[in-house]
C-alpha cells in the first residue's frame, strides 16, 4: 500500500473508536430506559393508586381514603428531599419487608422497620430485580440518582451459585470415591470371613467425613441457588387445601384475632372498605362471609396470584396460622344487600 493510500485512509480508526463509544453510551442508555420502563410499568399496576401517577399526595384515586386512617397517608415521592435523606436500599427495604404488627410497640419503635400497614410488602409478589426497577423509578419521581449496582449484584450472586455447584460437584465425586473404596474393603472382609468359615462376620460400619462435607456443599448450594432465585424470579407456591373444620369456639377466638390482623399487620382496609370506610382498591368486604368460601379464601390471602395472575393484590407473606385467622374474621362479614339505587325522575 502507497503511502498516499495509507494516507487517505488515517481516519477508520479514530471513526470507528467513535461509533464504538456511541454504540456503547447508547446502548447503555437503552438498556436503562428499558429497566425505567419496566419499573414505570410495576409503579403504575401497583402503587398508582395509592402514591398517584407523578408521586404527589393527592393524586391517587385510593389517597383520600388513607388519608382519613389512622396511620399516615402516603408518602410523596416527588419531594425532592427524598434524594438525600433515603438511600436505595431504604426504598427498597420499604418495598420488599416483612409485614408486622405496626399496634406492637416494639415494631413501632423499630427505626429499621421501613413501613405502615397500610403499605403492602412486594417481598413475596416480584422479584428483587423488578424492586429494584421499581426504586429506580421512584427515584425518577423526585429527581434523585440511583446508585445501587443491581447489575453487579447479579452478578455475584450468579458467581455465587457457579462456586457452590463446582463445590458441591467436587465434594460428590470425592464422596463417590471414598464410598467405592469403603464398598471394596467391605466386599473383601466378607469374601476373607466366608473363606474362613466366620458365619457370624459382620462388616464394621464405617462413617465417611466425605459425607459431612458434600451434605455442607449441597446445603450451601441450595442457599444459592435460592437467593440467585430470588433475585432473578418472582416467588412461586403451591398452596395445599387447607382443613379449615374447626368449632364455633374456635371460631370466634380465630375470628377476634383476624380483625386485629386485618387492620393492624396486613392493612387489608386500605385496599378494601367495610362500611364505606377504607380503600377503593378492591371489592367492598361487607358481605364476604355470604359471598366467598373460606377455603378459597384462604388460598387467595396465601397466593393471590395463583389464583388470578394479574391482580393487583400482592402476597403479603401470611403464614397458615394468620391465613386462618383472616379468613375466619371474614366469614364473619354478612352486612345486609345494599339498597337498590334511586332513580330520580327529571
Amino acid at each position: 500500500m502507497s503511502t498516499l493510500q495509507k494516507s487517505k485512509r488515517w481516519w477508520i480508526w479514530p471513526t470507528l473508536a467513535m461509533v464504538g463509544m456511541f454504540l456503547f453510551i447508547n446502548g447503555c442508555a437503552l438498556f436503562e430506559d428499558e429497566r425505567t420502563t419496566k419499573g414505570k410499568k410495576l409503579y403504575r399496576h401497583y402503587c398508582m393508586h395509592c402514591h398517584g401517577e407523578s408521586g404527589r399526595q393527592g393524586e391517587g384515586f385510593n389517597w383520600d381514603s388513607l388519608s382519613n386512617m389512622e396511620f399516615p397517608p402516603p408518602k410523596d415521592l416527588s419531594e425532592s428531599s427524598m434524594g438525600d435523606s433515603i438511600s436505595d436500599e431504604d426504598i427498597f427495604n420499604a418495598i420488599s419487608r416483612d409485614m408486622k404488627d405496626t399496634s406492637d410497640p416494639i415494631v413501632v419503635d423499630d427505626i429499621d422497620y421501613f413501613g405502615v400497614a397500610t403499605m403492602p410488602t412486594f417481598k413475596y409478589t416480584l422479584s428483587e430485580m423488578e424492586i429494584w426497577t421499581l426504586v429506580r423509578y421512584v427515584r425518577s419521581l423526585h429527581g434523585g440518582s440511583f446508585t445501587f449496582d443491581v447489575e453487579g449484584k447479579r452478578q455475584q450472586l450468579e458467581s455465587d451459585l457457579t462456586a457452590a455447584k463446582d463445590t458441591l460437584d467436587s465434594a460428590t465425586q470425592v464422596l463417590e470415591a471414598a464410598e467405592s473404596k469403603r464398598d471394596e474393603e467391605i466386599e473383601a472382609a466378607e469374601a476373607a470371613a466366608e473363606a474362613a468359615g466366620d458365619d457370624d462376620f459382620e462388616a464394621e460400619e464405617i462413617d465417611l467425613p466425605e459425607e459431612e462435607i458434600a451434605t455442607q456443599a449441597a446445603i450451601k448450594h441450595v442457599q444459592a441457588k435460592k437467593s440467585f432465585d430470588r433475585f432473578a424470579k418472582r416467588p412461586k407456591l403451591t398452596i395445599a387445601r387447607p382443613d379449615l373444620a374447626v368449632t364455633e369456639e374456635e371460631h370466634a377466638v380465630l375470628a377476634e384475632r383476624g380483625k386485629h390482623l386485618y387492620i393492624n399487620k396486613y392493612g387489608c382496609n386500605s385496599c378494601h372498605s367495610l362500611d364505606g370506610q377504607g380503600g377503593l382498591v378492591g371489592p367492598a368486604l361487607d358481605r364476604a362471609g355470604f359471598r366467598l368460601n373460606a377455603t378459597w379464601i384462604y388460598k387467595w390471602l396465601m397466593y393471590p396470584a395463583g389464583i388470578k395472575k394479574h391482580t393487583r393484590m400482592p402476597n403479603l407473606g401470611f403464614n397458615d396460622q394468620d391465613a386462618r385467622d383472616v379468613t375466619a374474621y371474614l366469614k364473619t362479614l354478612r352486612g345486609p344487600k345494599p339498597e337498590p339505587a334511586q332513580i330520580v325522575p327529571e
